[in-house]
């Protein structure tokens, strides 16, 4: 009995074993499901109609049609992506997404194809003085929860202590809202968004140019074992920067060729 029992069990693993790799394989062959802040203008928002729009969406959905597939997307706390990510709840971020050691740990990344540096805002006609990053101090300092400007500022326990108290917020919409009301008195964020939120409301805000942390580079985020995915959205996200179209797309949105790519 154990002489047919053992085979039969190795066999049925075997066949598992190979399913399951297979059905890893497939995962985007015929949708992608990509998770965004939908409260991150201009990657990704709600218009005056509730369209969800943004340079990011536009760069996803044009990749989607060169890969012949369905789209779909999510909209996720982006403080819980790495759980997002890893469970499979989405397939890929796309989404203004830094490329940082601490997420390379769980995620693979595209070639990156921009460069953000995460800046100070201040309300307009209030700029407190602030000329340097150590110029923060006393300050009450905001920006969104899981985003590179949290983790920078945890990181450094001098400027953090220097600091009257550090918020953070689901979104950069709500934190927006913070600063103009007064709750905080500086909001760090990245300048594309600073500079599209400027223009959006001129008059209301002022960028103190002051670079926080590093220059990051944004590309897009996949689970570890989606190799085979990376490398088809890749493929499909060069043509679109070969050909001119992920140029045509930022100049849309910020009337601008910022597409940092090296094929």
């Amino acid at each position: 009995m154990k002489k047919i029992f053992l085979p039969f069990m190795l066999v049925i693993f075997l066949i598992t074993g190979c399913a399951g790799n297979k059905d890893s394989d497939k995962v985007g062959d015929t949708k992608l499901i990509i998770g965004i802040d939908d409260n991150y203008a201009p990657m990704a928002f709600h218009d005056e109609k509730g369209e969800l729009v943004g340079f990011d969406i536009d760069l996803a959905r044009e990749t989607a049609n060169r890969m012949d597939v369905e789209v779909e997307f999510k909209p996720i706390d982006w403080s819980k992506k790495k759980e997002e990510i890893t469970s499979g709840n989405i397939d890929i971020i796309w989404n203004g997404l830094d490329i940082t050691d601490e997420r390379k740990e769980y995620m693979i990344f595209s070639k990156p194809y921009m460069k953000d540096r995460q800046i100070i805002l201040v309300k307009a006609g209030n700029d407190q003085g602030i000329i340097t990053e150590g110029d923060m101090e006393g300050k009450i300092v905001g920006t969104q929860a899981g985003a590179s400007p949290e983790n920078y500022i945890n990181g450094n326990e001098e400027l953090l202590n220097s600091l009257r108290e550090f918020k953070t917020y689901p979104n950069f919409k709500e934190a927006f809202t913070a600063l103009d009301s007064g709750e905080i008195d500086v909001l760090i964020c990245g300048e594309l968004t600073a500079r599209y939120e400027i223009g959006k409301t001129p008059g209301k805000f002022k960028v103190i140019e002051v670079t926080v942390g590093p220059v990051w580079e944004i590309g897009v985020g996949f689970r570890k074992d989606n190799v085979a995915l990376r490398d088809r959205v890749q493929k499909a996200f060069d043509e679109i920067v070969k050909d001119g179209t992920a140029r045509e797309i930022s100049e849309k949105w910020f009337q601008a060729d910022l597409i940092n790519y090296k094929r």
